[in-house]
């Protein structure tokens, strides 16, 4: 079976359309609808479903659309293994992070390439969903999300730092001197949150719940700039993750307060499929975690 064939495969059920699949490869297109269709004559049944474009899988197909992405990633990690039996690692790694934990992920790439200077690293920022559907599709090695909180299935763990929340608002306005703010009292506030398709969004709606509050967000959005630019921008008030915080200031006129009554947290932390053998590259990315204390650097 050749294995360009099953990256086709992969390719066109990732790109839903034959040229853009083609192009991902860096062949033509009757190159990759020939590579697919003698791959289903090998197999001796239909994986694509066709008429004048692509319209999907067979059911035949999907199964052999899982096998396809297990060896070719399986394939992947061998030869970063040859690689670092050859003297060190190579290949990039990818990895997927809710956007309330991106401004720390440097906290671990840049010891990692430190190390080891043949790796490159690609960052996504995804919701947990994706992180999941990137994880159980073999798009990524590992991912930074939520542990404690719609944990992820079939997956190995390691915890980073418990994500805590504040208030960015006006520092002229009703709280702006205070030292902390209830959620009750945040809740009364004109706000700008993110979009309920972010993870951060049920956690932060069921912690106003908790507290007996009701938010009424005037702008949504799934972008954590463009909240940004709202709040400086405009009359409203948000909550944040403190991880933001690093390395980053308040906009000018803001200020940054804990939220308290409750004063809750969430466990941020690296995930990675459940298998044998684990991927060189992201067992590099975890033996680097283990040397790096985010949470004190958080705390900074």
């Amino acid at each position: 079976m050749d294995l360009r064939h099953l990256s086709y495969l992969v390719a066109l059920a990732r790109e839903g359309h034959f040229g853009r699949a083609a192009r991902t490869c860096g062949v033509s297109q009757p190159t990759l609808s020939s590579g697919i269709r003698r791959l289903e004559t090998e197999l001796g049944f239909p994986v694509v479903r066709r008429t004048h474009r692509f319209e999907g899988l067979t059911p035949e197909g999907e199964r052999v659309l899982e096998w396809a992405r297990q060896i070719l990633a399986d394939v992947d990690g061998l030869e970063a293994e040859v690689e670092a039996l050859h003297g060190g690692l190579s290949g990039q790694l990818r990895l997927g992070a809710i956007p309330t934990s991106l401004p720390c992920v440097s906290l671990l790439t840049t010891p990692l390439l430190r190390r080891h200077p043949g790796i490159t690293v690609a960052v996504y920022s995804l919701n947990s969903r994706q992180i999941e559907r990137g994880l159980d599709e073999f798009e990524l090695e590992l991912g930074v999300t939520y542990l404690d909180s719609e944990p992820l299935r079939g997956v190995r763990t390691v915890a980073l730092y418990r994500e805590q929340y504040v208030l960015l608002t006006d520092a002229d306005g009703p709280f702006g001197e205070r030292n902390d703010v209830s959620w009750a009292e945040a809740a009364t506030l004109p706000l700008c949150l993110l979009s309920g398709d972010m993870q951060n969004r049920r956690i932060v709606d069921s912690i106003f719940h908790e507290a007996g509050a009701e938010p009424r967000p005037q702008v949504e959005t799934n972008s954590i700039s463009t909240l940004l630019a709202h709040v400086r921008d405009g009359p409203w008030s948000s909550v944040m993750a403190h991880a933001w915080l690093h390395g980053s200031e308040p906009p000018p006129g803001m200020r940054a307060i804990p939220l308290v009554g409750p004063a809750t947290t969430r466990t941020i932390g690296l995930v990675w499929l459940d298998r044998e053998p684990e991927p060189m590259l992201a067992r590099a990315l975890l033996d680097v975690a283990a040397t790096v204390d985010v949470e004190e650097e958080l705390r900074r």
